[in-house]
């Protein structure tokens, strides 16, 4: 992985933009970027750097960095440095238990409240996301999962819990990325795609504790997913002997 920045998108920056809509590019690439993993955790986000990759002053470079850092996405220092904040691997038991939580509150809300319209939108995105597996498209992937729970969200029709749960779901993203090559190469892979159909037919059935038990289902196998991913062997692929006398 690269601890450097992504190269200049040249498309993009033969003209300036102006502050608001700069702060806002910026803002959106440096996010996509840390979601993704382009930008490492701990990677230092140097203003006057990223005001040259950008070509723009440095003021809408910081007001991009706030707002990063109200995501959570960054750590601004004392020292008025920033760096990509950390994938906190300590505190993946108590983000399982929140997303469960929001999980499937929303889900359920979802098999109460949903309409065609959102019935027909879920489908749409859970066809996506399975392209993207197809492709083994690993930035489609995260994007496109997330979007799907994001319509779920949706369809909730409790705008506090959608945006909750959409929060997690970015945050969830990194810690996606981090082990997507262990879920594709896993027997279990395909089984990320149906999940989401049988999602989308508990909800459509407003069957409200079936979808509730496969969203709950939906978030062990992301956290099973993961745990398999760190206990998983490295020492397979090589052999040596130790020197004897």
């Amino acid at each position: 992985m690269r601890n450097t920045y992504p190269e200049k998108n040249k498309s993009s920056q033969s003209q300036k933009l102006s502050r608001g809509a700069g702060a806002k590019h910026v803002y959106e690439t440096l996010r996509q970027e840390i979601l993704t993993l382009q930008l490492a955790p701990g990677v230092p986000l140097d203003e006057t750097s990223l005001a040259e990759r950008f070509v723009m002053s440095r003021s809408p470079i910081r007001e991009a960095l706030v707002r990063l850092s109200a995501d959570g996405l960054v750590d601004m220092l004392s020292n008025r440095s920033t760096l990509v904040a950390p994938v906190k691997l300590e505190e993946f038991p108590r983000y399982v238990e929140a997303l469960d939580f929001l999980q499937r509150i929303n889900t359920r809300l979802a098999a109460k409240n949903r309409t065609d319209e959102d019935l027909a939108e879920m489908t749409r995105l859970a066809l996506d996301f399975e392209t993207a597996c197809d492709a083994d498209d690993h930035f489609l992937i995260s994007a496109t999962n997330r979007d799907f729970h994001t319509a779920i969200g949706t369809a909730g029709r409790n705008p506090y819990l959608a945006k909750a749960y959409e929060r997690l779901l970015d945050d969830g993203r990194r810690i996606l990325h981090l082990h997507i090559d262990y879920i594709r190469q896993s027997d279990k892979n395909n089984l990320l795609t149906q999940a989401h159909f049988d999602l989308i037919k508990a909800i459509s059935a407003q069957d409200v504790d079936l979808a509730d038990r496969l969203a709950h289902e939906h978030t062990r196998q992301f956290h099973d997913g993961f745990r398999g991913f760190l206990k998983a062997e490295y020492t397979q692929d090589f052999e040596f002997e130790l020197a004897t006398e």
